[in-house]
């Protein structure tokens, strides 16, 4: 399931085990989640409750535990439930301030009873992404190296993808050039990854980030007393990367003695450890990124026209992630993937909350969007976020939809249709930057259908009536948008 349509699921797919000692309890959330069309079992013992899992193990599985049952019922249900496999999302209820609620990481929330429906759905789409994740977890998974792949849809990725296919099986020297943040070390790490060098070791140094004076011996090693401190020998990164590829970050940060030292290497394929007089053959492929204008930095005397063009043999450009909005829905995915791979967690995004992100201006790149996808996963654990959910900044751009549009962001429009030809309509400017008109249609109808809703009491043939469809249509709707009415349910 893609960010896309982590909403749209139906809820149906949901396996509901209930626990609950209470009879008027029990009757209560039975009516309210068979009128949500799930599948709903009550076992009479932890053994049967074990059996129920297993039996439905192919699909979202959520197991409801009272709090107000005795310790010994209750620690013989979450011992079944431990074990398990998958495990299923465990939901506590909270029917009365007595009773006991369960400290454990192990819980994926609490519903008080009376609940609302928005409360009880929210829940269930929770436990279908823990679900999800859970059978992620099991299943065959991709190299990390994969993980870290260029991906995107945009026709600049998809030039990027196609030049690193060209280059990755040759000995030509490579030159990615972008802002931070954008994925210059995914290009590298792709490009070894689909060379003959594959097997051998891929090894990344920042020249940005190391001292100038300690920069040569972290490249070329030393030997034993060729400094202070340096108590013993030491192999640099061209011997750590030996027949495969050495990628140097951020080389317009190098210093001009030590870019006279790296040209010697590039042109000979020879160099000495610090310390030593014995010269050493390597046989390395070197990757090299910027993301400095190495023309201006030339000009500035900062930057040597030699090596600039040693170096300049195949340069791959990597715009920024604002110059290819349509890869945010994969790298959205992707990230996510990562963490699930990685076991931090999972989360979803609702189609409107991607389209939010499309519309920011990422100064930080796939490096920023990177860290939000983790914060997400952190403040909503195998949740589905929205964009209300979003820190402020990424819901600046928003495109406006037709009823919220003011005087100053429309454009009057002549209707021809119906019995009024000839009224003025409102309808949204067009991004500069374009839109995604499928997923606009999507949060414009959910908009008007929570509209009717909301002028209909949650009374779903009413709301039906006055968006002129049948009241089975608006039910199929709901499910497919996860859409709350927002009142108390009585289960009737």
């Amino acid at each position: 399931m893609t960010p896309d349509n982590a909403k749209s699921e139906s809820l149906t797919a949901v396996t509901v085990i209930l626990v609950v000692s209470d009879a008027a309890s029990l009757d209560y959330l039975q009516n309210i989640l068979q009128f949500i069309d799930c599948d709903v079992h009550v076992p009479d013992s932890a053994e049967e409750l074990q059996r129920l899992v297993e039996r439905f193990g192919d699909r979202s599985v959520s197991v409801f535990l009272s709090g107000n049952m005795p310790d010994r019922d209750r620690s013989a249900y979450l011992s079944a439930i431990g074990e398990c496999s998958p495990r299923p999302a465990l939901i506590q209820i909270h029917e009365k301030s007595g009773d006991e609620m369960l400290v454990s990481g192990d819980v994926l929330g609490t519903l008080r009873l009376p609940c609302q429906y928005d409360a009880i759905t929210s829940l269930l789409h929770k436990a279908q992404v823990f679900a999800e994740s859970q059978r992620h977890g099991e299943a065959p998974r991709r190299p990390l190296e994969l993980f870290r792949s260029l991906s995107g849809n945009s026709r600049a990725t998809r030039g990027i993808n196609k030049m690193i296919e060209q280059v990755a099986d040759s000995e030509a020297t490579v030159l990615i050039l972008g802002e931070s943040g954008t994925g210059k070390e995914v290009v590298a790490r792709k490009l070894h990854y689909h060379s003959k060098r594959r097997g051998r070791p891929f090894v990344p140094v920042n020249c940005g980030a190391i001292p100038g004076d300690l920069l040569e011996s972290e490249l070329f090693g030393h030997e034993k007393g060729a400094f202070t401190g340096a108590i013993t020998a030491r192999q640099g990164r061209f011997e750590l990367a030996e027949g495969g590829t050495l990628f140097l970050d951020e080389i317009g940060d190098m210093s001009m003695h030590m870019q006279v030292k790296l040209l010697r290497v590039l042109q000979e394929r020879t160099f000495e450890r610090v310390g030593s007089n014995r010269t050493i053959h390597c046989n390395v492929r070197i990757i090299a990124a910027t993301h400095r204008n190495l023309e201006q930095s030339i000009k500035e005397d900062l930057f040597r026209e030699d090596l600039y063009y040693r170096l300049n043999v195949f340069p791959i450009d990597v715009p920024p992630l604002r110059e290819r909005v349509e890869d945010i829905p994969v790298l959205v995915n992707d990230l996510i993937q990562r963490i699930e791979h990685e076991k931090r967690g999972s989360v979803r995004l609702t189609p409107a909350a991607v389209t939010a992100l499309t519309h920011y201006r990422w100064p930080g790149n796939v490096r920023e969007l990177a860290n939000l996808i983790e914060r997400l996963a952190i403040l909503f654990p195998y949740g589905v976020v929205d964009v209300a959910d979003l820190p402020e900044k990424f819901r600046a751009g928003i495109p406006i939809v037709v009823n919220e549009t003011t005087e100053d962001d429309v454009l009057p429009v002549v209707s021809t249709h119906g019995d009024q030809p000839n009224t003025v309509s409102s309808m949204p400017r067009l991004p500069a930057e374009g839109i995604d008109l499928k997923v606009h249609l999507a949060n414009m109808e959910q908009s008007l259908i929570r509209q009717a809703l909301e002028e209909s009491n949650g009374v779903v043939a009413h709301a039906a009536k006055k968006l002129k469809m049948r009241r089975t249509t608006l039910v199929e709707k709901l499910r497919k948008y996860g859409l709350h009415r927002g009142q108390e349910l009585t289960g009737v």
